[in-house]
């Protein structure tokens, strides 16, 4: 993990308080006013090559609204437009009935052209290049069946990298064309699971929750096929996560025995109210949906967080006596809230704001503090999994630390050499994740 030395993190602060960022980028291009992870996180949704992700950040030079998204759409459209090709490939003589994925109406009847490849790609996901795809494919599939299965995979590969990039695009959301971005990146997510659920044996409902003040949770149930009842996960994300860049790696879990409802955070994109403490109503809300589903079962109600996701599981294992156990991993819940802003970039410090709803600075900094739950912590009684890097630079590993030890029934996960979210030990910590919940939520599978 590189260091980001002192100087760096003048540079920056300097560039956020006098509001140059924008015009620094044009010469250093947008790596050094990203987060450190930035490369990672978005490599790992996407399957995409690190080096060339990299390059593509260095030349993108400007966080204004119209130049950032117009920068990463045209790269968003690509992906989509090869997309469409391919499956018109499949298609064959009907191709013109396959719809055009860069345009923005419905996408039905794709399952069938994607079906040969669905579950190669649920179990490995998608890859940095061609030839490591038509790799996957030769390991896993008969001769005769390579060259179909190969189109297939490519086409779903490269709607996710679509995806992926138009959630850039969207990064860190709230001002309109990233928020146009935003739903770009969702309706092609909503077209390939819908295409991907009945291949994969599996029912997805898109879910509508009201929820106090007056806004709504657009989340996504993912229920296995068959009577239940089953236990149930409540999974959700933080500042500009999505819930795409959630459900994609959990297809692979897809036998589990669980259900999943996945949401974002309050205050993020399709929310139109700021995050608070009064948020924790919303997942006190979202929790009561699940309870009443008859498909689900009511005592064995689980809940995972990543990083200010984490931060709400841990309130909630403190307040919602519902839930069976919790994972809170990258949480901040303390110390974060009361540490200085050295180093943080002006996009980030902006995204905050929009999502707390700080007029300034210094309110941001009062919101952030009233956000502590150091208080809560003894009050954790049922089994609760921390993980974390053990070098996060976005926020403070004690807090892991500090969340696992206050906690009654605590396991503390850290990854060495890791940063926030231990992204560099994504499908590690996932699957331990699932083992730790099927353990504890008392799954039998057929």
């Amino acid at each position: 993990m590189a260091e980001i030395t002192l100087a760096q993190k003048l540079f920056v602060t300097a560039c956020a308080v006098t509001r140059s960022t924008d015009l620094a980028a044009r010469w250093t291009g947008a790596a050094p006013f990203l987060p450190a992870l930035f490369v990672l996180r978005y490599a790992n949704m996407g399957g995409l090559d690190h080096a060339l992700f990299a390059g593509q950040i260095r030349r993108a030079r400007s966080f204004r609204d119209d130049r950032w998204c117009g920068y990463w759409n045209h790269i968003a459209g690509a992906h989509a437009r090869e997309a469409t090709d391919l499956l018109r490939r499949l298609a064959g003589t009907d191709s013109t009935a396959v719809p055009d994925l860069t345009d923005p109406s419905t996408t039905d009847g794709l399952t069938a052209l994607i079906a040969p490849a669905a579950a190669l790609f649920a179990d490995h996901g998608p890859r940095a290049d061609v030839r490591a795809l038509t790799a996957l494919v030769d390991e896993h599939a008969p001769p005769a069946d390579r060259p179909r299965i190969t189109l297939a995979l490519r086409a779903i590969d490269a709607w996710v990298k679509a995806i992926t990039y138009y959630q850039v695009s969207a990064f860190p959301g709230h001002d309109p064309q990233r928020m146009a971005a935003y739903w770009r990146s969702r309706h092609l997510f909503d077209a390939l699971v819908d295409a991907l659920a009945p291949t994969l044996g599996l029912t997805v409902e898109h879910v509508d929750i009201p929820v106090a003040g007056g806004d709504t949770v657009r989340g996504y149930l993912v229920v296995p096929i068959g009577s239940g009842p089953y236990p149930v996960v409540l999974t959700t994300n933080g500042l500009e996560g999505t819930v795409q860049e959630l459900a994609i790696p959990q297809l692979r879990y897809r036998d589990s025995g669980m259900a999943m409802f996945l949401m974002e955070m309050p205050g993020s994109y399709a929310y139109t109210e700021p995050m608070s403490p009064h948020s924790e109503a919303v997942y006190h809300q979202v929790i009561d949906r699940l309870a009443a589903d008859e498909r689900l079962d009511a005592d064995r109600i689980a809940m995972v967080g990543v990083s200010f996701g984490g931060y709400w599981t841990a309130r909630l294992a403190a307040t919602d006596d519902r839930l069976a156990c919790a994972i809170a991993c990258g949480a901040p819940t303390h110390r974060s809230f009361h540490g200085g802003a050295l180093g943080t970039p002006q996009i980030i410090l902006h995204a905050l704001a929009k999502t707390v709803g700080a007029a300034n600075p210094f309110d941001l900094m009062g919101k952030l503090k009233a956000l502590s739950i150091r208080d809560r912590y003894s009050g954790i009684a049922i089994p609760l999994l921390v993980i974390n890097g053990d070098r996060d630079t976005l926020m403070s590993t004690q807090d892991s630390s500090d969340l696992a030890h206050g906690a009654v029934n605590a396991t503390l996960l850290l990854y060495p050499d890791d940063d926030h979210c231990a992204m560099g030990h994504y499908r590690q910590w996932l699957d331990y994740s699932q083992h730790w919940l099927h353990d504890h939520l008392q799954v039998t599978t057929n």
